[in-house]
């Protein structure tokens, strides 16, 4: 967790996931304004926890643990529409105890 917690991590994972195995050049333009030491740094991390790979081509791809974090990520970014979607009464009113939070 505290890994993930780290500013651009998610990121990273998420431009793997949606764009496949993609080279460091393509990965910084996806990433915008991340710069490229601190790509290579959180690449680095996450390589080390074996959640990305360089292929036989040097692209950056997730591994089999990355592609599983990845699809726990599209979860919540599912629940995040439905959420997003609700009208604004209904956001304001925690689920578990009808309250506002």
């Amino acid at each position: 967790m505290e890994l993930l917690g780290q500013r651009w991590i998610l990121r990273v994972i998420w431009e793997l996931q949606s764009g496949g195995p993609l080279g460091f050049l393509e990965l910084r333009r996806r990433m915008g304004n991340c710069s490229s030491s601190m790509l290579s740094e959180r690449l680095q991390q996450l390589a080390a926890a074996e959640v990305v790979t360089k292929n036989a081509t040097g692209a950056w791809e997730l591994t089999a643990i990355g592609a599983q974090l990845a699809g726990a990520l599209c979860t919540v970014w599912d629940w995040s529409k439905c959420w997003r979607s609700r009208p604004p009464q209904a956001k304001r009113e925690h689920p578990a105890r009808g309250t506002a939070d």
